[in-house]
């Protein structure tokens, strides 16, 4: 197997890539989750069950509201023909690791997930292989344990494309969360419950949160969009 060129210079580069780090974290937003419901019954129609479930961006962070979020933007499109019925279980800083503990311990049955991950696992330095084998035990657990019959992957995000990631740190994350996403699509090719979701997002500034690392609401509402869209697909 070769070796990445971002792999290679991660040794000459380690100087600045951790004085990089250490300043990206000093001048950080500290963004709170949003305020608002994490489960609850909306629209009219035929009953689903919806779960979302990751990290902060799942959580919401960068909206001020759960309506403004992922949750309440994709919940309000699906009620426009079902009865939706939505938990959601996502927590600032969880790996993909985190997530399948936090799932391990509730209760319930679900017809849909939408899962957010990958973000994490990159900055906590879990390797490719890892990862796709945690992301397997976490497709088993919806479809088995929760009973999910369709799982709308997020893919990993661009992180080359965070704003407030300096090169060339920035270079050196994207490259690890491609190969995450890699990763990521070749786990859901063996799950037939399973969608990848690439987003696709203009190059816009209005996307980002003040943060310059979360979505805004206007980016949580083109996720809703496409997420809502591969749902209604499968249903």
């Amino acid at each position: 197997m070769s070796i990445a060129a971002d792999q290679l210079l991660r040794v000459p580069l380690l100087p600045v890539l951790a004085a990089q780090a250490l300043l990206v974290r000093q001048r950080a937003v500290r963004l709170p989750e949003p305020s608002g419901a994490r489960e609850g019954r909306q629209g009219r129609g035929p009953r689903l069950r919806l779960l979302i479930a990751g990290d902060s961006s799942a959580a919401g962070v960068g909206a001020g509201t759960q309506e403004q979020a992922l949750s309440g933007q994709l919940v309000k499109l699906l009620g426009r023909q079902f009865s939706v019925e939505w938990r959601l279980v996502a927590t600032t800083g969880h790996t993909t690791g985190d997530t399948i503990e936090d799932l391990r311990r509730i209760e319930g049955q679900f017809d849909t997930a939408v899962t957010a991950l990958g973000v994490n696992d990159v900055t906590r330095a879990v390797s490719c292989s890892r990862f796709k084998r945690q992301q397997a035990e976490l497709m088993r657990l919806l479809n088995v344990d929760l009973g999910v019959r369709t799982v709308i992957v997020t893919g990993v995000p661009q992180m080359d494309r965070f704003p407030a990631l300096p090169q060339p740190l920035a270079w050196v994350l994207g490259r690890q969360s491609a190969r995450l996403d890699e990763g990521l699509r070749e786990v859901i090719a063996s799950s037939p419950q399973a969608r990848h979701l690439p987003l696709h997002l203009p190059d816009d500034p209005g996307l980002a949160a003040v943060d310059g690392y979360h979505p805004s609401p206007k980016a949580y509402r083109l996720w809703a969009e496409q997420a809502a869209r591969m749902i209604l697909d499968q249903v």
